[in-house]
């Protein structure tokens, strides 16, 4: 082995030492982490160059989908609009002192007005009713937007929202009931079953991957059991909501698989 050339200066003490060496030999300064590889060339050992690394693909298991795609920039639009909406509607109306027909509500069977399975999600008589709703969409709305974007979030909850309503009315007017539909249990039901679909199909066969089942079929519950505490709550709105927010993150995992 040739004679090292001495190329390195240490800051500490201004010597020359061997490229090859951590530490200064003469004060003892820490010069670099390690020392680098060495290999043979004839009867001399030189550096070995550093090599790039290669990024590894990740390639998903199989029979596991692909995981969605999560934005640093993330805003919930959708989630924030699907809140503040309705609480600002219900202060106007408390300010006014009108009835919740004036602000949207479903009364079955004399609302005739079809925009009215539209507005029925969103028009409260409770504070105490929207605060419940507003927690779920917080938890569970935020992430299937996150999951799903602004838009298809938005289109989503307006759905479970309006598709309940529509069911309720109709077997309200099929039994011949006279009864005030209002609130947006379905579409917190909805959100909380697209959310465990699409969460349920990213942990599949992984163990970093686990979610609360317990706090899932708690939250639901709350909401299932909101028509017995809250008139305009319901009961049937609230399943048919959860349903297609189900059917719709099912729909979501399938077609993102297959992309």
């Amino acid at each position: 082995m040739s004679e090292t050339e001495l190329s390195v200066i240490c800051k500490n003490c201004g010597s020359e030492v061997s490229p090859y060496v951590t530490e200064c030999p003469y004060c003892g300064a820490r010069l670099r982490k390690r020392a680098p590889k060495l290999e043979r060339k004839g009867d001399q050992f030189e550096a070995q160059r550093p090599t790039r690394r290669r990024r590894r693909l990740r390639v998903p298991r199989p029979g596991r989908p692909v995981s969605f795609a999560r934005s640093d920039t993330f805003r919930p639009y959708a989630t924030l609009l699907m809140i503040l909406g309705p609480a600002v509607l219900l202060l106007v109306q408390k300010a006014t002192g009108e009835s919740l027909a004036t602000f949207g509500g479903l009364i079955v069977p004399f609302g005739n007005e079809w925009w009215r399975y539209l507005t029925a999600p969103f028009a409260y008589v409770d504070v105490g009713y929207l605060f419940v709703v507003a927690v779920g969409l917080a938890i569970f709305a935020t992430g299937v937007e996150r999951r799903l974007g602004t838009a298809p979030t938005a289109v989503l909850l307006l759905a479970c929202g309006a598709l309940g309503v529509l069911a309720a009315g109709g077997i309200a007017s099929a039994q011949g009931e006279i009864t005030v539909i209002a609130g947006g249990n379905g579409i917190a039901l909805g959100a909380v079953a697209a959310w465990f679909a699409i969460r349920r199909s990213e942990a599949h066969g992984a163990i970093d991957e686990e979610y609360d089942l317990i706090g899932v079929g708690v939250a639901a519950a709350v909401l299932i059991a909101l028509p017995l505490f809250v008139p305009t709550a319901n009961f049937f709105a609230c399943l048919v909501g959860g349903a297609v927010g189900g059917l719709a993150g099912l729909a979501a995992t399938t077609l993102h698989h297959k992309e």
